[in-house]
């Protein structure tokens, strides 16, 4: 349990959740004497906003649609010690949230991520948990850090963490915005295993299956390119060095042989894709030079925050 001076709010993003948000709210109340409860509404069409403020929750409103929208704005807008993001589906276990609050403390940790363990059979929908694995080992093999659930949307979070992350993203991709900022920075990050159920009769999920998988699919590439961009441009240069090979081999073994030049617009194309490999090997090794002044930045915002502990 906090520390009575410590503050400590929760963020319930919210579409259309009049079936569920009320009991997150009171559980969330119920579980951590003193907290906060901000449901951030995005656009809802039923009652959800009534059934928030009635369940005891500050309702704010975020007009653009998508939670990573919702999640800038409250990041930006909220100050506390400690904040807790959770989904107003009520297919979360509130009754962990002491625990890993305490947690964070203890570490001191700056994340402490909810690993999703099933309570029923049906709790994951089709696709999401091969998905979730899949993602899972990507961004440890591309990041070089073990991810156990990055797109769980249950996380408590310290001060320095949460204003010193530039959300850019603005849908479900934000889950995985947060993992790879975590690791990019080495953010000291703990998993804890919380019940996960499915969702409770007259609530449906936002979450497309396989058109937020390919986004997220997409956003980790445009990451890997843009937190290591020398590796991934030394593969595209690999990639084009080869193809410049293939091409050009041929020409080249002719020309030992006849000493003739027969196919120019094959000499001149395979000429051209290496010219290109070898520039795009120069640009990620400046785009590497940029990301290492920008992670100092970062991590110069990132130690303005004292780390959590009790007061």
């Amino acid at each position: 349990m906090p520390d009575s001076s410590t503050t400590v709010v929760a963020i319930v993003p919210c579409l259309d959740e009049e079936a569920t948000v009320g009991a997150v709210v009171r559980d969330l109340i119920a579980a951590v004497p003193g907290i906060t409860v901000y449901v951030f509404d995005n656009g809802s069409t039923d009652r959800t906003v009534e059934r928030a403020a009635e369940a005891g929750a500050v309702v704010r409103h975020e007009t653009r649609r998508g939670k990573g929208n919702v999640v800038r704005r409250a990041f930006g807008d909220l100050q506390a010690d400690v904040f807790v993001l959770i989904d107003g589906d009520d297919t979360y276990d509130v009754s962990a949230l002491p625990g890993m609050i305490a947690l964070l403390h203890s570490g001191p940790y700056d994340q402490v991520v909810g690993v999703r363990r099933e309570d029923g059979a049906s709790a994951y929908r089709p696709g999401h948990a091969s998905g979730n694995s899949f993602f899972n080992a990507v961004v440890s093999r591309l990041f070089g850090e073990p991810v156990q659930d990055m797109l769980t949307g249950y996380r408590v979070l310290s001060e320095r963490f949460v204003k010193s992350f530039p959300v850019r993203s603005r849908g479900f991709e934000v889950e995985t915005e947060m993992t790879v900022h975590s690791v990019g920075l080495r953010v000291p990050t703990v998993y804890v295993e919380v019940g996960f159920k499915d969702r409770p009769p007259g609530s449906e999920s936002k979450l497309r299956t396989y058109h937020d998988g390919f986004r997220i699919l997409g956003l980790i590439l445009r990451l890997a390119r843009y937190e290591r961009p020398q590796p991934f441009h030394a593969a595209v240069a690999v990639v084009l060095a080869l193809v410049s090979l293939v091409l050009g081999l041929p020409v080249i073994l002719e020309y030992f042989d006849t000493g003739l030049v027969r196919r120019f617009p094959t000499a001149i194309l395979a000429s051209s894709i290496a010219v290109i490999a070898v520039l795009a090997l120069i640009m990620g090794m400046l785009l590497e030079a940029n990301r290492r002044v920008r992670d100092e930045g970062a991590r110069l915002a990132y130690l303005r925050f004292p780390p959590p502990e009790h007061k």
